[in-house]
């Protein structure tokens, strides 16, 4: 007997599109801004994904944590499911996570599928660390907004693969790093990540997104990223608006054009202007003829991420109005080849949008070098 159990962040996500770099503190002010609840409907998503291994399967037990944390999502997609006998706050908070996951543990549950970010990993660990529940497999489904740890997968379908390889396969067990984020800095436009710990999962490498890792401050790096922006810039038009990602290597292109980025959000550009720290309704409000808009982004280091990782702000909506042909992927060779397989990902939140980038896109990764890239 298998005693699944599942956990929902509600919160989790929530000031991604709004612009807000994560939601910890700021729940009320991202729904000031219209934000609504990611992580409801990715949850769902992994239980409709997970329903042909659950149904009529007298050997996986579904153990939720109450409402909002979890028995709601269950009952909307149908699926039979214990849920834990405690309560939960109305406005859901760390010390909720930590009741349910002891909880769930008393109840048999050995696989944990949380539905979250970085934060509720962190908490997760805390009480791992402190009930010493050594024996606890976790995974997670990316719901939150920057997710740098290396527990969760790429989508929810694949985390119901990895159940789906536990069960049948009896998958072995891996430590993945936990990293912290620190998010009242990075809201000041400052990285500041530190590794937390680890946490045991199932080794099912394959579907694991992996941590992030910083690209490196060396000055073969900034030549590289230099080179990449100068072909960038020639390629640009006048009258042209240009959506910029975050990083380093997107902030080349910038420093080129002599305005300032954020370089850990979301900017337009358009003749000679910069828009910074636009969130999706700003972008949509700013742009008034995709058919001349380009997006600039680079993917995250190591994890190979080029959508739907801190970058919330350009939601499917924007992606599909642009277009996969007004899409400049740019990577300097270093990172591309610390990109695991050096394939890129993509995670919009979106199955259709997802879709559309998927196959082949040209990414440039030095001054008139462009490469195909497989996306998956």
């Amino acid at each position: 007997m298998m005693y699944l159990g599942v956990l929902v962040n509600p919160i989790a996500g929530m000031g991604g599109r709004v612009g807000l770099k994560g939601t910890d503190g700021v729940v009320e002010e991202a729904i000031r801004r219209g934000a609504i609840p990611v992580a409801p409907g990715r949850a769902i998503e992994f239980l409709q994904a997970l329903t042909p291994l659950i149904q009529g399967n007298p050997r996986m037990n579904l153990v939720v944590c109450p409402q909002q944390m979890g028995a709601d999502v269950a009952q909307e997609v149908g699926l039979e499911h214990t849920v834990v006998d405690i309560e939960i706050s109305d406005m859901t908070s760390s010390k909720d996570t930590h009741q349910c996951i002891r909880a769930l543990y008393e109840a048999g549950v050995r696989l944990v599928v949380f539905v979250g970010g970085d934060g509720t990993a962190r908490d997760i660990l805390d009480v791992i660390t402190k009930e010493g529940f050594n024996d606890l497999l976790v995974l997670g489904v990316p719901s939150g907004v920057k997710m740098y740890s290396g527990i969760f997968v790429v989508n929810p379908a694949d985390a119901a693969e990895v159940v789906r390889l536990g069960l049948e396969d009896g998958a072995g067990t891996a430590e993945y790093e936990i990293m912290d984020a620190d998010e009242k800095a990075y809201r000041e436009d400052r990285f500041v990540i530190r590794l937390y710990g680890y946490m045991k999962g199932p080794a099912v490498p394959a579907r694991f997104q992996g941590a992030k890792q910083a690209s490196p401050e060396t000055i073969d790096e900034h030549e590289a990223q230099e080179a990449i922006a100068r072909y960038v810039v020639e390629k640009m038009i006048p009258d042209g608006t240009y959506i910029l990602g975050p990083g380093t290597t997107v902030k080349s292109v910038t420093d080129l054009l002599e305005v300032k980025k954020t370089t850990l959000g979301v900017d337009i550009y358009h003749r000679g202007s910069i828009y910074n720290d636009v969130n999706e309704t700003q972008i949509l409000q700013l742009v008034d003829d995709f058919s001349k808009t380009w997006i600039i982004v680079s993917p995250i280091g190591h994890q190979g991420m080029l959508f739907g990782r801190g970058n919330q702000q350009i939601s499917p909506g924007i992606i599909e109005r642009v277009g996969k042909d007004h899409i400049f992927v740019i990577c300097t060779l270093s990172k591309l080849k610390g990109i695991d397989g050096e394939t890129l990902k993509v995670d919009t939140g979106d199955t259709l949008v997802d879709e559309l980038l998927r196959g082949y896109i040209r990414v440039i990764t030095d001054y008139n070098e462009v490469r195909l890239i497989p996306v998956e």
